[in-house]
């Protein structure tokens, strides 16, 4: 009897009995194989496999499991023996072709000897040999069983911007107030990445406390004597206005008193640019980076700053590569609400991209957070966009709203984020004590090499 009403017959697995089994019977299994696959096979043997390719008698091992468990025999049946023959590794890309056979047939114990090949599709032997298993009596009907979403991040797109940013001559930071040990093992990471080259600013008594503490040594990094938080501030933001540093980290100061200085009129380092914070983000299972923003600085932006928090995105993209960044201006709906703020601010930032008010990047909104980021919600709700399902910008309604989502993206879908304020003179690190080191490289890593773009639109060095 069938538990699901409505169940199809792909939706179910039925076995064969030993007495429906006949020699010459087979079944047949094709599987492309994807860096996942290989990532989990490393998981499970401890790290022994994995990288660009992996062990093919795992993998192969897995797939007969699979074969035997789901069609020959199915449900009920028991792999006995295998006793097969690899002939070399598999790898992402591969597109397996198993195939078993049935060989031979014991009545007495109801064993089928099944010889077993896999072949890539293009010829290449993987592995043969023979696997013995015990057919079930009866017969079995049941729902086949739906896989987890299992979804891996090896940090790829991060490690790769890492090992760019220390490929070139790295820009020296202004680092405000490191006097804690989180804050200048930080700056200690980036320096021995080959990120940044840091000079250190603040009371030299609390600095050379807080690398006891880190266990760092600062003998071969330059370091200004600053009485206070306050004063480590002015003195970071007097280094890049006089031309000695070209990007300017926090330390162990308030977020406040680090954008005090730079935000000062006459001394501070003050564009026509709203400042704005843009977390980059690295979504496990999504295909493209998400830049999402403004989740750290501007709390409830009016239209002016959304276009500056725009427009401060666009040229990051553009920073790292993206030649026309699709930016989706979120809401709660698709549609243009009046009573809902976010959707008319939405509907009156893309018409200042179309009078070219925005540019650099292609804009629509308001858009849900689903439509934003999938194709198929975009076309079950019908939106015809170049923006929708494939945004590489989301913006949000309020710093709530960003912050919200950016903290989920991080512990629910374990994403990495590594984030930098923008509209300044120069780019604006910002790192947390929670930060794990990979972030804090990479948000380093991506300050490091808009600072390389502007300085050499400008003809400058990086390392200068």
């Amino acid at each position: 009897m069938d538990i699901r009403a409505g169940a199809t017959s792909q939706d179910m697995v039925e076995n064969r009995t030993f007495d429906e089994i006949a020699a010459g019977d087979s079944a047949v299994l094709r599987r492309t194989l994807v860096q996942q696959d290989i990532d989990l096979l490393a998981v499970i043997s401890g790290g022994s496999s994995g990288g660009e390719g992996a062990s093919a008698g795992p993998m192969v091992a897995g797939l007969v499991s699979l074969l035997v468990a789901t069609d020959l025999p199915g449900p009920g049946g028991m792999t006995l023996a295998q006793e097969l023959v690899f002939h070399g590794p598999v790898a992402a890309g591969d597109a397996l072709v198993l195939t078993l056979a049935v060989t031979g047939r014991v009545a007495e114990t109801r064993e089928l000897v099944l010889s077993c090949e896999c072949r890539t599709e293009a010829g290449r032997a993987v592995a043969s040999g023979t696997i013995h298993v015990r057919a079930p009596d009866e017969k079995i009907r049941r729902p086949r069983v739906e896989l987890p979403d299992i979804r891996m991040s090896r940090h790829e797109r991060f490690r790769a911007l890492m090992a760019e940013a220390a490929s070139s001559a790295p820009p020296v930071a202004a680092v405000a107030h490191p006097c804690s040990a989180p804050a200048i093992a930080a700056a200690v990471e980036a320096a021995d990445a080959g990120i940044v080259v840091p000079i250190l600013i603040g009371p030299q008594r609390k600095i050379e406390q807080a690398a006891r503490e880190a266990g760092v040594a600062l003998d071969r990094f330059r370091l200004i004597d600053a009485p206070h938080s306050h004063a480590a501030a002015e003195e970071a933001v007097a280094l890049v206005r006089r031309g000695e540093a070209s990007l300017l980290m926090k330390g162990s100061l308030h977020t406040d008193e680090l954008l005090h200085a730079v935000l000062d009129r006459s001394k501070g380092l003050r564009t026509e640019r709203r400042l704005s914070h843009v977390y980059l983000m690295d979504v496990p299972g999504h295909p493209r980076p998400l830049l999402v923003t403004d989740a750290a600085v501007n709390i409830a932006p009016d239209l002016a700053i959304k276009r500056d928090i725009i427009q401060n995105a666009i040229d990051l993209a553009h920073a790292m590569g993206i030649a026309l960044p699709k930016v989706a201006i979120l809401s709660a709906v698709e549609t243009i609400n009046p009573k809902l703020a976010s959707t008319l601010d939405a509907a009156a930032l893309c018409k200042m991209a179309d009078r070219g008010q925005i540019t650099g990047g292609l804009v629509d909104g308001p858009l849900a957070f689903d439509n934003a980021v999938s194709v198929e919600a975009a076309r079950e709700k019908g939106i015809v966009s170049p923006v929708a399902g494939e945004a590489d910008i989301l913006v949000v309604p309020d710093l709530e709203a960003g912050n919200i989502l950016a903290k989920q993206l991080t512990f629910l879908a374990e994403a990495d984020a590594a984030g930098v304020v923008l509209g300044a003179r120069v780019p604006i690190i910002l790192t947390s004590r929670a930060d794990a080191e990979r972030t804090r490289l990479a948000s380093c890593a991506v300050a490091a090499k808009l600072a390389r773009v502007r300085l050499a639109a400008a003809g400058g060095e990086a390392g200068a």
